[in-house]
């Protein structure tokens, strides 16, 4: 048999693949996972009591709008980086956008509040373990990642396992919004950062071991 017949015989047998089986497989892994983040955050964390007024107000809209972008571009750029032929780290630059814009608020933030102040304004009430529950929180959405890349196949390991962490990181932010009730983008901007962080440098360790083909 010829070799050019041997690969039509063996092409032959393989059915087609939708377009957006990737999409819909990462999207999958993340929901799968947010539904455990979701109730670890309901049942063991609690939300925040003043959840409804909260959402009338400008911090709350804030921090999602902060972490809901990060989440966004990290997503997008894990989906580039699920296929083989991804080269760059096409998406991530665009994380300098909602990261700038944050630092603008905090700074004016920081002007209208008297020195003597900034401490309480960066520490708030839960510095010591925001960004460790952000960490936790963001376990399952990783794993549920992970769960979608075995059957993915990037090329960039180390890469693609650091943006799931990012992603994983900053959807778990967004949830962990509902309990946190810190208003200051001082400390959002520090400490849900770190949590973030925290989530991508995990991904960019682990990544390559879990995620090879």
């Amino acid at each position: 048999m010829q070799t050019d017949d041997l690969i039509r015989a063996l092409a032959g047998d393989i059915a087609p693949v939708s377009r957006s089986v990737v999409e819909r497989r990462v999207l999958l892994g993340i929901m799968s996972g947010s539904v455990i983040t979701m109730a670890w955050i309901a049942f063991i964390l609690g939300f925040r009591p003043d959840l409804g007024q909260a959402m009338h107000g400008f911090s709350f809209w804030m921090k999602w709008a902060y972490t809901g972008s990060l989440g966004l571009c990290a997503v997008m750029a894990t989906l580039h980086l699920s296929r083989p032929e991804a080269g760059r780290a096409e998406w991530l630059w665009l994380l300098v956008i909602p990261i700038g814009l944050l630092a603008a608020v905090s700074v004016g933030e920081l002007v209208r509040t008297p020195p003597h102040d900034w401490l309480s304004l960066w520490l708030g009430q839960s510095w010591k373990r925001c960004a460790i529950y952000v960490l936790l929180s963001a376990l399952p959405i990783f794993v549920g990642l992970l769960w979608a890349f075995r059957k993915l196949a990037p090329t960039r390991l180390r890469l693609a396992g650091a943006s799931a962490g990012l992603a994983s990181g900053a959807c778990a932010a967004t949830l962990y919004g509902l309990h946190c009730p810190e208003a200051s983008a001082t400390f959002v901007l520090t400490w849900y950062s770190l949590g973030i962080g925290l989530a991508a440098l995990l991904g960019a360790c682990v990544g390559p071991r879990f995620m090879r083909w």
